[in-house]
């Protein structure tokens, strides 16, 4: 019985123990089971929070590409006028590929032929030009007559200029056939092209012409009152070639027709021109022309669809004819302010210059007349004084007669400067906050003070003072001053107005010249710039110290401008 029970107690505790290692077997399987799940979890869970980053990322991506979308369909909208310009890029390619095996060889037939058809219309126009010249320069024939006889003949000139380049344009087309008619068909359409890409890019600087060569031709031929009459002929030249129809032509049969497509193109090429002859200023000569020109390329391709209704050439070139006179106006009138101005200046100088040698003159006298009393007195006095007396009265006179002789010479020198217009002082000074390094103004005053005409100069219409370099008396200072802006001549800052004393050169190339010219005189050759050097350093203070800005800022606050002092000064510069 015993042995039983141990034997039954030993089987339940192996029992136990086999349950017990497979329960830790279980629990090592579930723990790593759980593990390997947890792990799961976590890279799902990184995994998701990715792809929501990813999610949100693309959703600002696709918020961007809806916005980009909008705004090109926007922009199509706004360019829906200009849709054809695509099309007409691809017809052009087009036909210069076709035309380019057939170009080389009419090319120089056709050249030949328009060159000679030129030549020969230059020549009628020119014959023409002298003839309306010679009529312009006859002062004894009546002004009204001039006028339309000249018009009349620079009119049968073009006329006659039009027909022959016609017959040499159907020559070259008999010629070349198909070739020379794509080739103009591929410039009129390049044309196009440029000018529908000015329309939408706009007129930047490329276009841009100095109009000083404008004012040459003007200045050696016309006065200003001519200038106008000028003007006025170029838009009844305009007028006569719309109503002898030379302004624009179709291929219309039908003379109805024909009138209303010539009538349309010449309205909206003439509105065009119009809008753009108001916009008329004395620097946008170029952009201007090169607006006319692509409202005419435009005008005529729309006029394609009214068989081939187009502005002719010489009512193109009537317009811009127009343009050069209206600009030359402008920039005549604008010289002619830009003299009175410079009148003006130099009136008020010489103003203050008699004024400065009225006052001297005055106070020279009355110094003179001073002294001449107290010597009158001090002989009286030594008539009557001992001998003791004698010489010290004698030393006292001995002075006043020396202060006499001063004032005597200086009453004298006044005078004189008074009575010579030339004299006066050639000033080289320079302003480096305002201009920059080498920079200098070479310019002249007669007044007996020169410092004070380059105190004024640096008053209000500059933000530092000058520096003088130079202070050249001289007899004749306009003649000096004259001679120094012609021999630096090429180093003016201006070059467009002469008159702006300006130059950048070195300043010792300026005191080389001055001494050549037998000029001696005190030089600086640094300039010191106290305000402008000072200025620098207080930037460089504020931007590093708060306290200083703090402290510059209420300083600044608490000046109280003279108002009296502006406005004298405005008067100077008006």
């Amino acid at each position: 019985m015993d042995k039983l029970s141990v034997v039954i107690a030993i089987i339940f505790f192996i029992i136990i123990i086999e349950l017990i290692r497979r329960l830790t077997v279980n629990r090592d399987s579930y723990e790593n089971s759980l593990k390997q799940k947890t792990e799961e979890y976590t890279d799902l869970k990184l995994t998701h929070t990715a792809l929501t980053q990813d999610f949100a990322s693309l959703q600002s991506v696709r918020d961007k590409l809806t916005s980009q979308v909008a705004d090109l369909i926007a922009e199509v909208k706004s360019l829906s006028q200009f849709t054809d310009v695509r099309d007409t890029t691809l017809e052009l390619e087009r036909l210069k590929a076709e035309i380019l095996a057939r170009e080389n060889e009419c090319q120089q037939q056709i050249t030949d032929l328009l060159q000679r058809a030129n030549n020969e219309a230059s020549s009628i126009i020119g014959t023409a030009q002298l003839e309306a010249d010679v009529l312009r320069r006859d002062t004894n024939a009546d002004t009204k007559s001039k006028r339309e006889r000249s018009a009349a003949l620079l009119a049968e000139a073009n006329a006659q200029a039009a027909i022959i380049i016609a017959k040499a344009e159907a020559s070259a087309e008999q010629v070349a056939g198909d070739a020379y008619r794509a080739l103009r068909e591929a410039d009129r359409l390049e044309s196009v092209i440029q000018a529908l890409k000015n329309v939408v890019n706009g007129y930047g600087d490329e276009h841009m012409k100095p109009t000083y060569g404008l004012l040459d031709e003007l200045a050696e031929m016309y006065a200003f009152e001519d200038a106008g009459r000028e003007l006025k002929l170029a838009r009844e030249r305009t007028k006569l070639l719309v109503t002898t129809e030379r302004a624009a032509t179709c291929d219309y049969v039908e003379k109805g027709r024909a009138k209303t497509a010539i009538n349309f193109v010449i309205d909206a090429f003439n509105g065009k021109v119009d809008s753009i002859l108001s916009r008329s200023k004395t620097d946008n000569f170029g952009k201007l022309e090169a607006e006319i020109r692509d409202a005419a390329s435009l005008v005529n391709h729309n006029g394609k669809a009214f068989r081939s209704a187009r502005i002719t050439d010489e009512y193109l070139a009537a317009r811009i004819d127009e343009l050069h006179w209206i600009t030359a106006v402008n920039v005549v009138r604008e010289n002619e302010r830009e003299e009175q101005r410079r009148i003006r200046d130099q009136i008020r100088e010489e103003q203050k210059a008699r004024r400065e040698f009225e006052r001297a003159i005055k106070d020279a006298a009355k110094e003179e007349a001073a002294i001449q009393k107290a010597v009158d007195k001090m002989r009286t006095q030594l008539e009557k004084a001992t001998e003791e007396q004698r010489a010290e009265y004698e030393l006292m006179l001995s002075e006043l007669q020396g202060k006499l002789t001063e004032a005597e010479a200086r009453n004298q020198r006044a005078l004189s400067m008074a009575q010579q217009t030339k004299t006066g002082h050639v000033y080289v000074i320079s302003n480096v906050g305002s201009f920059g390094e080498h920079v200098y103004k070479v310019g002249m005053t007669r007044r007996l003070e020169p410092l004070d005409r380059v105190r004024e100069l640096g008053d209000a219409s500059v933000p530092f003072p000058f520096d003088v370099h130079a202070m050249i008396w001289s007899e004749d200072a306009p003649a000096l001053e004259r001679d120094l802006h012609r021999y630096f001549l090429r180093a003016q800052m201006n070059k467009i107005n002469p008159r702006k004393e300006f130059f950048k050169i070195g300043i010792a190339d300026i005191r080389t010249h001055v001494e050549e010219r037998g000029h001696n005189c005190s030089w600086t050759m640094a300039a010191d710039a106290a305000q402008y050097r000072e200025t620098l350093e207080i930037e460089k203070l504020i931007e590093s110290d708060p306290a200083v800005a703090a402290e510059w800022m209420r300083h600044q606050l608490e000046f109280e401008p003279d108002f009296s002092d502006a406005e004298e000064v405005e008067e100077e510069l008006e």
